[in-house]
């Protein structure tokens, strides 16, 4: 037989009270970490996936045509008009102003005239020496009168 002892309400001490793990709570927090583990690859590789999907349909994968070549009258880059509010047209050139803008176009009016431009859609190296329409966001520059971030073009010769 078992002694029972009474308790005592009158000390100031709290009883020591030691949660125990079960085997039941153990597998349910495995299954847990596992299922969250499944989950997180499954969210990287579609991730993925859909990155290299949209890079193979991006604007500057497409933006030589489907032969390959410029074509005359053809638009490139962002379909939306309303994305990129700004436009000016003249012929695009290769380099920038003091590291701002990759490229520039050159318009009527001279040098002061001039619009410094970089992209971020379209490689604006396949349309050198083109008379283009350009669509895109004018950003604050230090050195040059204007500069755009080109997100559409269009070539006119």
């Amino acid at each position: 037989m078992t002694d029972i002892k009474p308790l005592n309400l009158e000390s100031d001490s709290e009883p020591m009270v030691t949660p125990m793990v079960t085997p039941t709570k153990a597998k349910a927090k495995t299954k847990m970490a596992v299922w969250l583990g499944v989950l997180i690859l499954l969210g990287v590789a579609s991730g993925y996936g859909a990155f290299k999907f949209n890079q193979s349909k991006s604007p500057e994968k497409l933006g030589t045509g489907t032969e390959g070549k410029i074509e005359k009258g053809k638009t490139y880059g962002v379909k939306d008009e309303k994305a990129f509010p700004d436009s000016t047209e003249g012929k695009l050139e290769s380099g920038g102003i003091d590291g701002e803008g990759s490229h520039h176009l050159a318009r009527e009016g001279g040098v002061s005239q001039t619009v410094y431009l970089t992209s971020s859609v379209i490689d604006l190296d396949l349309f050198t020496g083109k008379q283009v329409k350009v669509w895109g966001q004018t950003f604050e520059a230090q050195k040059a009168g204007w500069l755009m971030d080109v997100g559409r073009l269009e070539v006119l010769e």
